[in-house]
């Protein structure tokens, strides 16, 4: 069976919402996150300075996203309403039924909260479930240790470094640390991770 690619749409848990990311996310997210250098510190941008700033690093999104290489998400905090976060589907084929969910930030007020892991429950039960996909995938900075935890706890397996991967922001040579879930290892990471955030 061939998977079906994503598309925008609107997935809606007990705490998040996630939403097609659009510019009008730009004020919420510049009121959330800012130019936080902890939040941007493994990121493939520099700190935006203004909240013009922030619309050009969404508007990097939003191309992307009208150039069939990805789907963006606005996470938005229901009990405020107002945008915490972007995170995304990225790299995805049909063919090979395989999607990365990443390109993945949040305000610092989200860290270990139920934001990160609502959201790729929502995530990865659309991945799984709806679109058919047989492994979803993650990569981040091998220096990322914190990120590297979290795609850790999700109950993925890590696959290994790609070394040299990137260039990141400030000109230096990034190392990518790869992890993976397949169709077959998704029943019993939802249920773990259901039931985290029924502690949430």
């Amino acid at each position: 069976m061939t998977a079906k690619l994503p598309t925008p749409l609107t997935l809606t848990g007990r705490h998040i919402r996630l939403e097609p990311l659009e510019r009008r996310h730009r004020a919420d997210l510049w009121a959330t996150v800012g130019p936080d250098p902890e939040v941007w510190r493994w990121l493939p941008s520099f700190p935006p300075a203004s909240e013009e700033e922030m619309g050009a690093v969404l508007d990097v999104r939003i191309a992307d996203e009208e150039a069939g290489e990805s789907v963006n998400f606005a996470v938005v905090d229901l009990a405020s309403g107002r945008a915490v976060g972007v995170t995304g589907y990225h790299d995805f084929s049909a063919r090979d039924e395989s999607v990365e969910i990443g390109g993945t930030w949040y305000a610092r007020s989200a860290w270990r909260t139920a934001v990160n892991t609502e959201a790729k429950l929502l995530l990865l039960t659309h991945a799984f479930e709806d679109l058919g996909m047989g492994r979803v995938f993650w990569k981040t900075d091998a220096l990322n240790e914190r990120s590297r935890a979290a795609i850790l706890r999700l109950g993925t397996r890590f696959e290994g470094i790609h070394r040299r991967h990137k260039c990141r922001a400030d000109g230096t040579w990034r190392d990518s640390a790869y992890f993976s879930m397949l169709a077959d290892e998704w029943p019993p990471a939802k249920a773990r991770l259901a039931e985290r955030l029924s502690r949430a």
